[in-house]
């Protein structure tokens, strides 16, 4: 039996939805445009038989002059006076009246009646219902202003696409009234419904979905507001391994934090993992440990908070002695391990074959083992660098089991002085659109007169084997990457136009030029390699984390409303049926 997806990838499957709206406004202004030109067309040469030909040449301009006035005059009865949600709403609105006429042209011939003006007057009456249906879900406006204002475009472009003496026949036709009248009712019910489809745990999913949109144009502030009314407040830890030269001078942290970068770009901590970086002086890999979206921070207060007492770190162990780094393949679970003192440090990954984030009850399963081998702290690296589903049973079993027989070597390895040198991508032109503000950096730990190299990447994830080709790229110069790591960062340098939301790393950058672009980083840290001591820094702060109830609530939400939304689409489409044969 297939699982059922969780919440957090439920809404993630949803994001699709929001593709639906064209990606520039100029697309939907054309749109709109055009579709008015059709439906003057298809009025005059298909309803109005016996019209002046020259007539339509000055209907055409008056419509679209008249439709260009009301979608800038749309924008004042808005909260965000947002133009382009005009346009978009003018051209599905607009296209719903072209559908009614053409229909209505079929259905005479395929029925073999003459044509009639009620198609004409339906069609501009499911344009006001759309606009009552968009206008309260989306921009924030009350049933009864929608019911006032959406009459306003499709009654202007309908006075200047019918002749005066025709308008008071074709507007108190009851059919037309009564089909009219009952699809706005249907949009005002289906309205109503969708708005409380999350109760009790969502007050009102219209304002979620207003304050995401919003967001998306980079006002936040509804969007952390809602986010941080049911967020709670929790004590979160943060783990850091600080190599530091012996005249101090040079240091390097690599990040565990606790937190979950998230929950989407720009709201709370999206862009989480950069910020870390660029407080610690840029020399530093903020990595993905076991952590899932339950602790993502809900706004730039907290992040703020969390970043400010991230300085107050402790160190609980130091040394200047590592072991060699141990590799365990178990079937597709790769794990890696170092013993920094009785720390070690565990690199957990499926690549190429993929997964979601790590589950915590194997993080709480590979501490207990770690303690158990008398091991004083264990820091769990998520390296999140294939796309994959979650986890199987199998993979969980073979990566615990890898990991446990890492850890057991670990215990038998001689320790040795450590070397390190560290470079980044900062002073390189490598902006790309799969990649985040942090850029790429390499870590080179010279142990036992042996080099090894670990890459990281300010990404979120990595393209399927990206990971193997850099490697191999690597092993081909005798240099031994051990792994590149991402930091699952959700910040987005563009809008991606795709079911996930974002590009991971190598979808658009090749691997090619990302093995270029590491090797030339790992050139710059080998060369600085310098004795080193290292220090385990740790840190607690009480913060607001989102929960796994918010994802509850919001995957209801959306369930519910699409349910709601396909039973009245069939509904609507049966009833707009019946005008056919009228």
């Amino acid at each position: 039996m297939e699982k059922d997806p969780d919440d957090v990838s439920n809404i993630h499957n949803r994001f699709s939805l929001t593709l639906v709206n064209p990606a520039s406004h100029y697309f939907s202004l054309v749109g709109s445009l055009t579709v008015a030109v059709v439906i003057v067309l298809a009025t005059y040469f298909g309803y109005l038989s016996d019209f002046d030909t020259n007539e339509i040449w000055y209907r055409l301009p008056a419509v679209i002059g008249v439709l260009v006035l009301t979608q800038i005059l749309d924008t004042r009865f808005t909260k965000k006076k947002e133009y382009s949600k005009s346009l978009h709403s003018s051209l599905f609105g607009s296209m719903l009246w072209v559908v009614t006429l053409l229909m209505g042209l079929l259905a005479s011939i395929v029925l073999s009646k003459e044509t009639s003006l009620f198609f004409v007057t339906f069609g501009m009456f499911l344009f006001v219902s759309f606009r009552i249906g968009i206008y309260t879900t989306t921009l924030g406006v009350s049933i009864k202003k929608a019911w006032a204002i959406c009459f306003v475009q499709p009654l202007a472009m309908f006075f200047v696409l019918i002749p005066q003496n025709m308008w008071f026949s074709i507007l108190t036709d009851p059919m037309a009234l009564g089909y009219g009248v009952s699809f706005m009712i249907i949009a005002s019910v289906w309205s109503f419904l969708t708005d409380r489809a999350g109760r009790p745990g969502m007050e009102s999913t219209h304002k979620t979905i207003q304050a995401y949109l919003a967001s998306q144009g980079n006002d936040f502030t509804d969007a952390e507001k809602l986010m941080e009314q049911r967020s709670n407040e929790t004590k979160v830890s943060t783990s850091q391994i600080r190599l530091s030269s012996s005249d101090g001078k040079t240091e390097f942290r690599m990040v565990l934090p606790e937190i979950h970068p998230g929950p989407y770009h720009p709201v709370g901590g999206s862009n989480i993992p950069y910020l870390i970086y660029k407080n610690l002086a840029s020399s530093a890999m903020v990595m993905h440990s076991i952590s899932d979206h339950a602790l993502n921070l809900p706004s730039r207060n907290e992040v703020e908070i969390y970043l400010k007492n991230l300085e107050k770190s402790e160190v609980k162990e130091d040394g200047v002695k590592c072991t060699e780094p141990v590799t365990v393949q178990v079937n597709k679970s790769r794990v890696i391990g170092l013993l920094f003192g009785n720390c070690p440090l565990l690199f957990l990954s499926l690549s190429p074959h993929g997964m979601e984030d790590i589950p915590s009850y194997m993080k709480t399963e590979i501490e207990q083992y770690a303690k158990n081998r008398n091991y004083s702290r264990t820091m769990i690296v998520d390296c999140h660098n294939a796309m994959g589903a979650e986890i199987s049973r199998e993979d969980g079993e073979d990566m615990l089991n890898a990991t446990k027989s890492c850890l057991d070597t670990l215990i038998t390895k001689d320790s040795f002085p450590i070397e390190f040198g560290y470079a980044n991508s900062d002073d390189m032109d490598v902006w790309t659109e799969d990649l985040g503000m942090g850029g790429l950096g390499i870590v080179c730990l010279k142990i036992n007169a042996k080099k090894y190299f670990l890459g990281w990447a300010d990404a979120n994830n990595m393209e399927n084997g990206v990971r193997e080709k850099i490697v191999d790229n690597f092993a081909k110069r005798d240099y031994q990457l051990l792994e590149i790591c991402t930091s699952d960062t959700h910040y987005a340098p563009v809008k991606a136009r795709n079911r996930n939301g974002y590009y991971q790393l190598g979808l658009i950058t090749s691997a090619d030029k990302l093995s270029k672009w590491f090797w030339s980083i790992a050139k710059k840290s080998e060369v600085s390699t310098e004795s080193a001591k290292f220090e385990i820094l740790e840190n607690e702060t009480k913060v607001k984390v989102m929960g796994q109830g918010i994802y509850e609530d919001y995957s209801k939400a959306l369930d519910n409303s699409l349910k709601i939304t396909k039973m009245f689409v069939i509904g609507g489409v049966l009833f707009f049926i019946t005008s056919l044969f009228l």
